[in-house]
């Protein structure tokens, strides 16, 4: 199964998204997630210029070599560009596998250790009432897990929700340059329980209960959060201080038995080392297309096994299809699955990839089609444009669905 051919395309059906092609000589292919939220480009060109060069007469079965090649070859390691790059790889590479033993990703791995996957959704609103009808819509679209967040009454934005309903939260609005905001810390360590308050007196506590802090507390302030909403059961605390000094999380741990989550921007196993060692965190948030793959995630997923500390994929929507499709095939597998987020994704989104998962009382299943089931469709991507981070017209080299393909 050598590899003849490796394209990347980038298009916008609503978000940007980041897709490469590896089509092998007995005409098998697979596709992979290269999306890096607000840099893109910066994955692209790393894959045109750096990795789909040397994939070219590889042989698609060797997968731990390759991904080896890619991370030991370049001499420059780690990162999320790499990282997302070699992720990209790593999932075509998987889906071309599946695709030759017609067999489903997570049978591949191991077979299934669970029915279907767990996921939680978001409700947000700019106040407390219209939080809560947001909760009762998802609870009727069948979630039984929901991370929630409010705007903070006196800070001009909150993390969490949107201006209004047509726009996102993400810091990477496509075709804009990232806001600046005011932010509070008092205020929110004085609001914030009154979110969960209301939330468990109106729908009691059956449900699970997230909330994402992100970023934004000192360990000491994050301690104080954790322990002030230790009565409202959250299922998990999410990101409450930066963690490039993963020791500042023993005073967390320390003060409150709130479980704490982290990971979303993690790229690799030394990132969650020494929280996973002194079981500083309860949930690794790392996803398969920012920390190197199938390959590398389930090294991350077995090292914390050990440590008692479950897995809890990032799952936003300017993760594609493709990408989430790779991480509900790792869940299925992973003993220690936690929950996976699921934000869900536009029309127009879905109209560029045929997906094959279902969504049922609150789980996901990936579906038994072969390889990650699912397919990019490249005639609809190309009606989508890509939308700049950072708008510019200097930096429009392409003004359409970008493509690159070395053969």
């Amino acid at each position: 199964m050598k590899i003849e051919k490796a394209e990347v395309f980038v298009t916008c059906p609503d978000r940007n998204y980041v897709i490469l092609k590896i089509t092998t000589e007995s005409g098998l292919v697979g596709i992979g997630d290269a999306t890096l939220n607000g840099r893109e480009i910066a994955v692209s060109a790393y894959l045109e210029n750096h990795i789909c060069p040397q994939l070219i007469g590889k042989d698609a079965k060797n997968i731990e070599d390759i991904w080896q090649l890619l991370y030991r070859g370049a001499y420059w390691r780690r990162g999320p560009v790499t990282m997302t790059a070699i992720a990209a790889v790593d999932v075509a590479l998987w889906d071309i596998k599946g695709k030759a033993a017609n067999m489903p990703i997570f049978d591949l791995l191991g077979g299934s250790s669970r029915d279907g996957l767990l996921v939680y959704g978001h409700a947000t609103g700019k106040s407390i009432d219209q939080l809560i009808d947001e909760y009762h819509k998802h609870k009727e679209m069948g979630y039984r897990a929901l991370r929630v967040q409010a705007s903070i009454p006196g800070i001009e934005r909150s993390y969490g929700v949107s201006k209004d309903k047509s726009s996102t939260y993400e810091p990477a609005t496509k075709g804009a340059i990232p806001e600046e905001e005011n932010w509070s810390t008092e205020k929110y360590l004085s609001y914030a329980p009154k979110i969960f308050d209301a939330i468990r007196n109106k729908f009691g506590f059956d449900d699970h209960l997230l909330h994402d802090a992100h970023h934004r507390l000192t360990p000491l302030e994050a301690a104080q959060l954790g322990k002030s909403v230790e009565d409202f059961k959250l299922f998990w605390l999410e990101d409450p201080t930066p963690a490039e000094n993963q020791e500042s999380f023993r005073m967390i741990r320390q003060h409150t038995t709130t479980p704490i989550a982290v990971g979303e921007i993690f790229n690799s196993i030394w990132d969650c080392k020494t929280l996973i060692e002194e079981q500083l965190v309860d949930y690794i948030r790392a996803t398969v297309c920012h920390a190197g793959g199938i390959t590398h995630l389930r090294r991350i997923a077995d090292f914390a096994s050990l440590y008692q500390i479950k897995m809890g994929a990032h799952g936003p929507s300017d993760i594609s299809p493709a990408g989430m499709a790779a991480g509900l095939h790792l869940g299925m597998w992973i003993p220690n699955f936690g929950i996976q987020e699921f934000m869900g994704y536009s029309e127009k989104m879905l109209s560029v990839f045929n997906v094959n998962w279902t969504f049922e009382d609150g789980y996901l299943h990936p579906g038994f089609k072969p390889g990650l089931g699912v397919d990019f469709i490249e005639d609809e991507a190309a009606k989508y444009l890509i939308s700049r981070s950072f708008t510019n017209s200097s930096l429009n080299r392409r003004d359409s669905l970008e493509l690159v393909s070395w053969v």
